[in-house]
């Protein structure tokens, strides 16, 4: 049922994620420059946001898997926020990975990913996507989805973060951004019924990022809004 033939979706993408790797930092940085944040405050609110669900629901977090680790930006956070957890680190480009031991040198476990996740089945507790699966082709959506639960503990938890395409704002900054050219936003809701689809039991949205940096004193209410389908951003969790 894991298996998958490659195809050119596979050999695309490597190769997309390759050549932008390099300028990857400095183009995400000035795409997101009308928020009036960096990409730093974007990659510690996930790990934040799911550092406190993981501790309100008291999952285990001993290995942590963040599929589509780019150039490691979530990195000094998963450090922050699991200091105890081994980290594994997955992407399909090389490149990225090369950068991003570069950048953060240290303990994390660095995997290239194929046509499957070469990890052990049943091996994580949590299984982390932070902006990737809207670069996946939809069609491949299944597959990996069942990737990542096979790699999961029983009991597991997967934690999907993506653009929610009903945030005109966000939808304008994915039609201008170079690193998303053939980007194909999902709403929240669909990538629910998928991940159910693979097997995933429980899937639930919560929306997420409804104030840029000069209401940042709004953002307090956030943890209200998350029912509400108009954040930058959704957080769509499941368990194995």
């Amino acid at each position: 049922m894991n298996e998958k033939i490659p195809t050119t979706n596979d050999q695309r993408m490597r190769a997309e994620f390759d050549s932008l790797a390099d300028e990857y930092h400095d183009k995400h940085k000035e795409n997101i420059a009308i928020t009036g944040e960096d990409p730093e405050f974007f990659s510690e609110y996930k790990i934040a946001d799911l550092a406190a669900f993981v501790r309100l629901r008291k999952l285990p977090a001993d290995s942590i898997l963040d599929f589509g680790s780019g150039i490691g930006n979530s990195v000094p956070f998963f450090r922050n926020y699991f200091p105890d957890a081994v980290l594994h680190c997955g992407d399909v480009s090389g490149r990225s990975i090369e950068i991003a031991k570069t950048r953060f040198p240290g303990d994390e476990k660095y995997t290239l990913i194929g046509d499957t996740i070469p990890l052990a089945s049943e091996s994580q507790d949590i299984v982390f996507s932070a902006c990737v699966f809207h670069h996946i082709p939809h069609e491949d959506h299944r597959h990996w989805l069942e990737e990542l639960r096979r790699v999961t503990r029983p009991g597991g938890l997967l934690v999907i973060y993506e653009h929610n395409p009903f945030n005109p704002l966000t939808v304008r900054a994915v039609n201008t951004c170079p690193l998303d050219v053939n980007a194909k936003l999902i709403a929240g809701r669909t990538m629910g019924k998928r991940a159910e689809s693979a097997a995933w039991k429980d899937a639930q949205v919560t929306y997420r990022v409804f104030f840029p940096s000069m209401f940042s004193f709004l953002r307090p209410i956030e943890k209200y809004l998350g029912w509400l389908a108009l954040g930058a951003q959704y957080r769509m969790t499941a368990l194995k």
